[in-house]
This record gives structure tokens, C-alpha cells and sequence, in this order.
């Protein structure tokens, strides 16, 4: 029989954010196979499965409003029409999700289920003060992940905040690690990781591997958890649950949920 690849253990978790007994699933703009990503429908349906993480995105509308949603305009997921940050909260408000759903605020989402942790990604610099003052009203410090493809609009977002939150490596924190990672220096990994508490990223990154049995172990030597994104298919969560990853963000809540239940590891 081939011998099994050893797996460096996760590390123990640096903020309250983190501490989950096991790989964390995130349910992905909340689990929404009719489409409805992102709505409180899609919110409410994770939660239905018992999924204690979500993710979610946030735009700021022309007139300062945060909501939680994913694209630049409103055309391809609502029957309204145009950019967001281009329209008042007022016309925002009308368009639906789906046909059905109202685009939700990000406070909605995080005063409606208390307990729920959310992993919110800053899609651009007009979020960044908004995004801090709903953290702030909400005292949702201990419970939310401020994440970024921009480094630079993440720790904007930090600097705004009474207390600490957790964090998540932007493009070039990852882009960083990957490099460290090459030369297997724990110091220059640890340099590169410095300010994030979680590096989520996906498995390839223009057919390069980003997530492989090597980038784990250099990242829990590090002390930091490596988050997957987006993992749909129950033979890749299996996989790379294998290699030890320390959460996997899906589309899928419900493939997820029955994958971990298998493994002995869900905790809902």
C-alpha cells in the first residue's frame, strides 16, 4: 500500500474568528442554488444547514450605503441596472435578486443571525469607510474576517477600527508567500504573512498550484491557516481537506456539509 503523505497540523487559531474545532466551511454569498446569491434568502439557507461561516462582498452605493453584494453593477444577478457606486441607495434598494430578493446592507447580514461569522471582501475603495463603520456600529470585531484582492484596501480598512479584526492575505501578500514558500525559509514566509491571520486563496492561480502539500506545511509553520476558494466538487474538497487545508470556502453548502459529515468533521 503507498504510504500516506504526512500533514503538518493546522495551527491554533490567533483570533476568536478563527476558533472552530476543525476545517471551517464557508457557505460562499451564502448557499443559493436557485441563483439568489448573496441575498438574505441565500444567507438564511446556510444558515438553515447549520454553516456558522459565510462569505459575502460589499459594495458602497454613490451615496455612502454598504451593501452586501459581489459585482460592480447590479446587471448580471438583478433586474436593475448599472454600477452600484453610481446610484443612491434609493434605486439600489428596488432592484432584486433573481427577480425576487432585495439586495441586502451588509448590516442587515450581520445583525440578523448575532452569532454568524462573515468573511467580507472589500470590492473597492469606496467600501473601505463604510465597510469600518458597520464593523463598528455592529461591534461585529470578534466575528467578521476583513479580506481583499487589494492589500493595500484591507489594511485601509484596519486602520479605520477600534479593535482588531482578523484578516486575510491580499494578491500581493499571497503573491509574496508563494515566492517564500519557493525558498522554504520559515522567516522569509513568516515576513511575508506578517499582517494577515489567514491566507485564502485558491488552488491554482493561472494554472500555477498554489495550494499544494509543500504551501500548507510552510504556512502552518508560519501560523497561519490556509483557506481554499471556490471548491465545489466533493472529490476536490476531499483532496484537499487530505492536505491538510484549514477551511474551504463552496457554492455548494450542501456537498460541503455531507463531505465533512463523512470525514467526522463537520461542526454546525
Amino acid at each position: 500500500m503507498p504510504q500516506a503523505v504526512p500533514v503538518s497540523p493546522a495551527p491554533p487559531p490567533r483570533t476568536a474568528y478563527l476558533d472552530h474545532p476543525g476545517p471551517i466551511p464557508f457557505a460562499h454569498r451564502g448557499f443559493a442554488p436557485d441563483g439568489r446569491e448573496n441575498s438574505m434568502a441565500a444567507f438564511a439557507a446556510a444558515v438553515e444547514l447549520g454553516f456558522r461561516y459565510v462569505e459575502t462582498d460589499v459594495h458602497a452605493t454613490s451615496d455612502g450605503v454598504l451593501v452586501a453584494f459581489h459585482d460592480e453593477t447590479l446587471d448580471r444577478v438583478t433586474d436593475g441596472r448599472g454600477p452600484v457606486a453610481a446610484q443612491p441607495w434609493s434605486t439600489v434598494r428596488a432592484a432584486r435578486i433573481g427577480g425576487t430578493e432585495p439586495v441586502p446592507l451588509l448590516e442587515d447580514l450581520l445583525g440578523t443571525w448575532p452569532e454568524l461569522r462573515v468573511n467580507i471582501d472589500a470590492k473597492a475603495d469606496a467600501a473601505v469607510g463604510p465597510l469600518a463603520d458597520a464593523i463598528e456600529r455592529t461591534r461585529a470585531h470578534e466575528r467578521v474576517c476583513v479580506a481583499s484582492f487589494s492589500d493595500a484596501r484591507r489594511r485601509a480598512v484596519l486602520r479605520r477600527l477600534s479593535r482588531p479584526v482578523a484578516t486575510s492575505a491580499g494578491n500581493a501578500s499571497a503573491a509574496a508567500f508563494r515566492a517564500a514558500a519557493a525558498t522554504r525559509s520559515v522567516r522569509a514566509v513568516a515576513r511575508a504573512l506578517r499582517d494577515v491571520d489567514c491566507l485564502q486563496v485558491p488552488e491554482r492561480h493561472r494554472r500555477v498550484p498554489v495550494v499544494t502539500a509543500a504551501t500548507v506545511a510552510a504556512a502552518h509553520r508560519a501560523g497561519t491557516p490556509v483557506h481554499v476558494w471556490t471548491v465545489n466538487d466533493p472529490a476536490d474538497m476531499r483532496r484537499l481537506l487530505d492536505l491538510g487545508v484549514d477551511g474551504l470556502v463552496t457554492d455548494r453548502a450542501d456537498l460541503l456539509r455531507e463531505v465533512l459529515s463523512t470525514r467526522g468533521e463537520w461542526v454546525g
